[in-house]
């Protein structure tokens, strides 16, 4: 199967004073000024005069002041718009050749983990690629849940998604709910916060207010329970993420890969796969 990268198109952020936006992302990250300033090396009453926009920080200083808040490429991007620099790190789409050796391994990953089900997503989880093991699992869907571009939160909990077969759908909706909440907290993404109220509109499953996560493996992972026509299959997942990415499409890419979380769900996905 040929796995088609579809890049989702470039949000920018809204360009607002540098003091202003430097504020924000130290009181999201928790930090006081004089955390903050002991962190870049400045003095408290320096960064005070940045936050306040009574002066205007260097090119090196905005980017230190980034690095010691965490800020992801985006927003960096944004941060140095906003001091009147140019934004450093660059947004290619997925298709763009500079990125061909990405590209193709996030294939490799997608086709190396068949029997077992992948995929990769973008930063407001939109489906970008998948491999083969993905679409039987996804029969009864709902064709409009189908169109490009597939986001696959939303086809997961929407009641005419998957969320009639997930046998856990409580939990699971909880255990996505807690990773949304994390990375808005991260990244600070409107469209995020939107995807989440609009999640939370779905009905719940009937192990909602379910308080011990019941089939958890071993203690340190809750599986995806689907129902499917080979049975009910457990599954665990892992995310993974470019390491040292200079791009802003690569640190906002990341890749879903599903393993099985007992022997039955392995045999099942190898004859599925077969």
């Amino acid at each position: 199967m040929d796995l088609a990268l579809t890049a989702s198109p470039p949000v920018s952020s809204r360009v607002r004073p540098f003091g202003e936006h430097l504020r924000a992302w130290r009181l999201r990250r928790r930090m006081s000024q004089l955390d903050l300033a002991s962190e870049a090396d400045i003095s408290t009453r320096h960064l005070s005069f940045v936050e306040t926009g009574r002066s205007l920080p260097s090119r090196e200083m905005v980017l230190r002041l980034a690095e010691r808040l965490d800020v992801p490429l985006r927003e960096r991007n944004a941060l140095l718009v906003a001091a009147g620099y140019a934004p450093m790190y660059r947004e290619r789409p997925l298709d763009d050749p500079a990125l061909a050796t990405a590209r193709e391994a996030v294939q490799l990953i997608l086709r190396s983990h068949e029997p077992y089900p992948a995929l990769a997503v973008d930063r407001h989880w939109n489906l970008l690629a998948h491999n083969a093991t993905v679409l039987p699992l996804l029969a009864g869907v709902d064709a409009a849940l189908l169109q490009p571009p597939v986001n696959v939160l939303r086809l997961s909990l929407h009641p005419q998604g998957l969320a009639p077969r997930i046998v856990n759908l409580g939990q699971w909706r909880h255990h996505l709910f807690e990773r949304l909440r994390q990375q808005i907290q991260a990244t600070a993404d409107s469209d995020l916060q939107a995807l989440l109220q609009e999640l939370r509109g779905y009905p719940a499953g009937e192990d909602a207010d379910a308080t011990r996560l019941e089939g958890e493996v071993l203690g340190i992972a809750m599986p995806f329970r689907l129902r499917t026509e080979a049975g009910v299959l457990s599954l665990i997942s892992t995310t993974t993420i470019f390491g040292t990415p200079v791009d802003v499409t690569l640190q906002e890419l990341a890749l879903e890969t599903f393993f099985p979380a007992d022997a039955a769900t392995g045999e099942a996905l190898r004859k599925l796969s077969g």
